[in-house]
């Protein structure tokens, strides 16, 4: 890798709504979704994630309305397999990637949760379910990559004469990132993945996992290793005691009325009151019970309040702190770190004032410094 290469992803959704800021019931708020958008672009991000959920507002929607408020953003749309077909999703994203002039990647996202996976009629078990995303993404990679008419005979899908005619935006590589813990996931997102994504564990086990994506990608004949994502929440203050003093707070709304009604109305993915089916969120749970803090300044107690559900690791402290430690991540082999904010909308726009150019200029130093890493 080198430091020159590293991405900063946000998230946004289309309405004002956390664990810790409570719905109004609104679904879909287009004025505060351009804002959110045009937040991240403003503050220098390179891409923002559009996340997946079976009742949640459709991604290539959101994708475009966001394109359209936005210039350079680029829009990593949060992509479910064997809920489409795959010749349909082939094209459907080319398509937005022609409209938006090369702004388009895709994170696959398996399934998690057998309840979620149900609630869209799929009742294919977890590992067979990674099975027939390999299916699924050699058909997509097949489809943007070469031309002419094709035919596939496979376990999962089958079709005689599909021929693309729209292509990746100037010809480009139509990047996929993916995201899995399990073994099942390790195999194929190792083999397809274009960035590999993880949920923000300590050093020591992102590095573990890195090892083992290096591991499967070399058995699945590739030269190169993906490039590795990690995922955090920052909780900054202007010195590491108010963060701290703020991030209090934010566990304490966590685990009040507000979160309680969060985890009822609007996080299904993992349902409540059971222990997660994913690996990533027992990993996370495994993590917060060794201890509250681990390394500079990530915490758990947030990813322990809400169950293990989804990217809810914080790092807390002040933008210097949180940027070093960002950047401890970077030197173990991460390339691209996502972060959002339980403040949604105004943490983004902190985040690009106060955090991102801090973490460039750092960048820029040891790349100056030293221009090249090996990992």
């Amino acid at each position: 890798m080198t430091y020159d290469d590293v991405e900063i992803l946000g998230m946004i959704g289309t309405a004002d709504a956390s664990e810790i800021r409570p719905s109004d019931g609104t679904v879909i708020d287009p004025d505060y979704t351009a804002r959110f958008a045009k937040a991240h672009e403003d503050g220098g991000f390179d891409r923002v994630l559009i996340g997946y959920g079976s009742g949640w507002s459709e991604g290539t929607q959101v994708a475009a309305y966001a394109a359209a408020h936005t210039e350079r953003l680029g829009l990593l749309i949060a992509h479910r397999p064997g809920v489409v077909h795959p010749t349909l999703a082939s094209r459907t994203f080319t398509t937005l990637d022609q409209f938006t002039q090369g702004r388009v990647a895709l994170n696959i996202v398996t399934g998690s949760s057998n309840v979620e996976q149900r609630r869209e009629g799929d009742y294919v078990p977890h590992d067979e379910r990674y099975a027939r995303t390999d299916e699924y993404l050699q058909i997509l990679r097949a489809s943007w990559d070469t031309q002419g008419p094709r035919d596939f005979d496979g376990t999962y899908y089958r079709f005689e004469g599909f021929t693309p005619q729209v292509f990746p935006y100037a010809d480009r590589h139509l990047e996929l990132f993916f995201g899995g813990s399990s073994p099942a996931a390790y195999g194929v997102g190792a083999k397809h993945a274009d960035t590999y994504m993880l949920w923000g564990e300590p050093l020591k086990q992102t590095g573990e996992q890195i090892a083992t994506i290096t591991e499967r990608a070399t058995a699945a004949g590739r030269t190169q290793r993906p490039r590795v994502s990690v995922s955090f929440r920052p909780i900054l203050g202007r010195t590491d005691e108010e963060a701290w003093e703020r991030a209090h707070r934010i566990l304490d709304t966590i685990n009040g009325e507000v979160g309680a009604q969060f985890k009822q109305k609007v996080n299904k993915l993992h349902p409540q009151g059971s222990a997660p089916e994913n690996a990533g969120s027992q990993r996370l749970l495994a993590v917060a019970e060794t201890g509250d803090l681990h390394d500079r300044c990530l915490w758990t107690p947030t990813t322990t309040a809400v169950g293990g559900g989804g990217n809810s690791t914080a790092l807390v402290g002040s933008p210097e702190t949180v940027a070093a430690a960002i950047l401890d991540y970077v030197e173990i082999g991460v390339n691209t770190v996502l972060i959002r904010g339980y403040d949604p909308l105004q943490d983004a726009i902190d985040y690009g004032r106060d955090l991102l150019p801090l973490v460039r200029q750092e960048l820029a130093h040891r790349a100056a410094a030293r221009p090249s890493v090996a990992v």
